[in-house]
């Protein structure tokens, strides 16, 4: 079978200074398994990522829910292909876990069967291989929501995407953009603290990553909303459910009731709007691509791994 990616990232001083910090992302995943529910924007993101599957023609037989828990998007996902079989990737054991048994809740076993063996659930936890039943040629669908700025080495992410995927299968993402919190991430500049989120991915930047990484004609796209709340407490709050801050060069230590009474104190200062309410951009950036053909490079010596030949030769009149 198939392995897929393990949790690890490679050192430090090989990813880029904007990457997230792997062990500050194993941290806040464990605490956001706990949480009863995906964050609301997870979900109203997942519902605008499943707006764009209305322009795909192509029906998957096997999906991957690219972490599931968090990501919120089942629900959209499946009433769009119900006859598509679901499998989920977690990046911990927490989160499979808690994936494992949201599924086993939605097949239990009929009264009248009670003798026979719950199936095991399709769920796989990173550095684990893919459950039995794992498509040989891989899924038609990978779909992965909000999880561009939550990804420790995001090229080897995209690189587990292509992999995970069949020839004509197709990548939908989405994530946070640059000018997400850009007026928070001002405002501490401002007092001199170090950074409250990661550098978010622009949606060119991720294009050509997904060319990098195999995948062909790329479609990129972007939108701005602009949250509210009527306190800098609950605006807080509500960026805690999204992830906590996982930024290199974030501090590092534990912030005291005093410091955090100067930061509600300046965001209720600065960042309130016209209106009276306390006011935040985030941009939202969304990815589709599609997996082709693998094309052999014409050498004096050719090397094309057995799977690779076979959808070649499958491909037919589609192989230049």
């Amino acid at each position: 079978m198939m392995s897929n990616p393990s949790d690890t990232s490679p050192p430090p001083e090989l990813l880029p200074s904007v990457a997230p910090q792997a062990q500050a992302l194993a941290h806040q995943w464990r605490r956001l398994a706990r949480a009863p529910q995906a964050p609301w924007l997870h979900t109203e993101v997942a519902r605008r990522l499943g707006d764009k599957l209305d322009a795909i023609r192509l029906t998957p037989a096997h999906w991957l829910d690219w972490s599931a828990t968090l990501g919120g998007g089942a629900a959209v996902v499946t009433q769009r292909y119900p006859q598509s079989h679901r499998w989920v990737w977690e990046p911990t054991a927490e989160l499979a876990g808690r994936a494992a048994q949201a599924w086993l809740a939605e097949h239990p076993n009929p009264w009248w069967a009670a003798w026979r063996k719950q199936a095991s659930a399709p769920v796989v936890q990173a550095g684990q291989a893919w459950p039995e039943g794992w498509p040989a040629d891989g899924v038609g669908l990978v779909w992965a929501n909000m999880a561009l700025h939550t990804q420790a080495d995001l090229d080897a992410t995209l690189r587990a995407w292509h992999a995970a995927l069949a020839v004509d299968g197709f990548l939908m993402c989405s994530g946070l953009g640059p000018d997400t919190a850009g007026e928070l991430r001002a405002l501490y500049q401002r007092q001199g603290w170090p950074l409250p989120t990661v550098q978010f991915i622009d949606m060119h930047d991720l294009g050509d990553a997904l060319v990098q990484a195999g995948f062909a004609d790329p479609v990129m796209d972007m939108e701005r909303l602009t949250l509210t709340w009527d306190s800098a407490r609950a605006m807080l709050a509500e960026l805690r459910t999204w992830g906590g801050n996982v930024a290199r060069g974030r501090f590092a230590g534990c912030r005291t009731p005093r410091w955090r009474q100067r930061l509600e104190d300046a965001i209720d200062a600065e960042l309130r709007r016209p209106d009276g309410r306390i006011g935040l951009t985030v941009e939202l950036v969304y990815g589709h691509a599609i997996k082709p053909l693998p094309r052999a490079l014409v050498s004096e010596e050719t090397r094309v791994s057995l799977n690779d030949m076979k959808r070649m030769i499958k491909g037919g009149s589609r192989q230049p």
